[in-house]
């Protein structure tokens, strides 16, 4: 047998994620693989874990990145929290709430849905009226940042609901760390998980979750063992406890977490509030552009994430053909819709590395190309040029 190695293209990753790795995330995974249970390794483990409990705002001690994707994130917190016949309200306004939903039921949990129209943010009159009518309810669960459409919902205030209601609450915050604010002790989040190849950008394959005191007291006090081993954090926390002393629950997936920690470093060193600034910045340039297109966005400006930007396909232009076009000609990657929004919407990422003046003038530039030759009847470098005029005219132009 001929083997050969794999050497992908050189892509600019401007969808839904992952995005762009940092090159010094890229040099951080290449170095020295250790022992997961290894003195420095440990070190690094209790430095992982202040530099995460900052990008959560959080003091929780509980707050680590699970040894697998977003979605292993997610049913970290279901699976920990939510017991056979536990009454949990979750709220869908997109794919991601949908997902939460089934967590819910295969876990032999009662779900009552709270459902938004997609592209609309969470009603918090709709989940109150439903926390009212289901006085067992024992957990409030709703996405932050609902990818799917580029939503963000109002968590400051939906948790405050859970909270006088007595309710638990779990928040998928995938789309949302590090790129548009997230305060997880001011709000009084419970439960909360997000990926690393969004707005961290770093590489797929990790999900930072964090726990509050009264979330923890719920997992130790179950009345049935948590379905998952691997995923049960009464075992889990033996491993990312503090300190030297470990007890062995798995191999950590050691390179990967070099990345993940290159990718915090870096996020600390520009500021979390200066990172929310920046995508907030570039996302009112691209706004611009895709506006110059005649696009018109799926969410209300006020609701909008900056970092997911769903905007309407133009008529009479073949999604596919499109995404083609730039992924072929440009090396450019951009989102198509999901469910409802497939075919209708394209969706463009504008997360951590890749969240910059450069990238915006490139998706804006390309995309302006393939749709003048395609016959969409916009008028070439009319994208560009709104944005540089944002550029020129904007307080924050300095950014990069």
């Amino acid at each position: 047998m001929k083997a050969q190695s794999f050497i992908p293209p050189q892509r600019t990753l401007m969808g839904p994620g992952p995005s762009d790795v940092s090159p010094r995330v890229l040099a951080a995974l290449a170095r020295p693989t250790i022992g997961h249970l290894d003195p420095e390794f440990v070190r690094m483990m209790d430095d992982m874990k202040g530099l995460l409990q900052y990008a959560f705002q959080t003091q929780n001690e509980l707050t680590i990145p699970v040894s697998a994707p977003g979605s292993a994130g997610m049913e970290t917190c279901f699976t920990n929290l939510v017991e056979p016949g536990d009454t949990v309200i979750v709220c869908i306004n997109g794919v991601f709430g949908g997902r939460m939903k089934e967590n819910v039921e295969r876990l032999g949990g009662i779900a009552v849905v709270v459902e938004d129209e997609w592209g609309k943010v969470v009603d918090p009159d709709k989940v109150e009226a439903a926390l009212r009518a289901h006085p067992e309810a024992k957990i409030l669960a709703f996405v932050h940042a609902e990818t799917s459409t580029g939503a963000r919902s109002d968590a400051e205030t939906l948790v405050r609901l859970a909270r006088e209601y007595d309710c638990l609450s779990i928040v998928d915050a995938v789309t949302s760390l590090g790129g548009t604010p997230l305060k997880v002790d001011e709000w009084g989040i419970d439960a909360v998980y997000s990926g690393t190849q969004k707005c961290l950008s770093a590489p797929p394959g990790l999900s930072p979750v964090s726990f509050s005191e009264r979330a923890i007291a719920a997992i130790k006090g179950r009345r049935a063992p948590v379905t998952s081993w691997f995923l049960d954090l009464n075992l889990v926390m033996g491993y990312w406890g503090s300190g030297a002393k470990r007890a062995y629950h798995h191999t950590a997936p050691v390179n990967n977490l070099y990345g993940l920690h290159e990718s915090l470093v870096i996020l600390a060193e520009e500021g979390l509030e200066n990172s929310w600034e920046r995508h907030r910045h570039h996302h009112l340039a691209l706004r611009a552009g895709l506006e110059a297109l005649g696009m018109e966005f799926v969410v209300a400006e006020d609701d909008r994430l900056p970092q997911l930007n769903a905007v309407s396909i133009p008529a009479g232009i073949d999604d596919q053909q499109v995404r083609t076009r730039l992924l072929q000609d440009f090396n450019l990657e951009i989102g198509a819709g999901l469910g409802a929004l497939a075919g209708k919407v394209w969706r463009i990422g504008l997360m951590g590395h890749a969240c910059k003046r450069d990238n915006v003038e490139f998706c804006l530039d390309t995309l302006n190309r393939v749709l003048a030759d395609l016959g969409a009847g916009v008028e070439e470098g009319v994208a560009v040029a709104a944005a540089q005029d944002f550029y020129a005219s904007a307080p924050q132009a300095a950014l990069a």
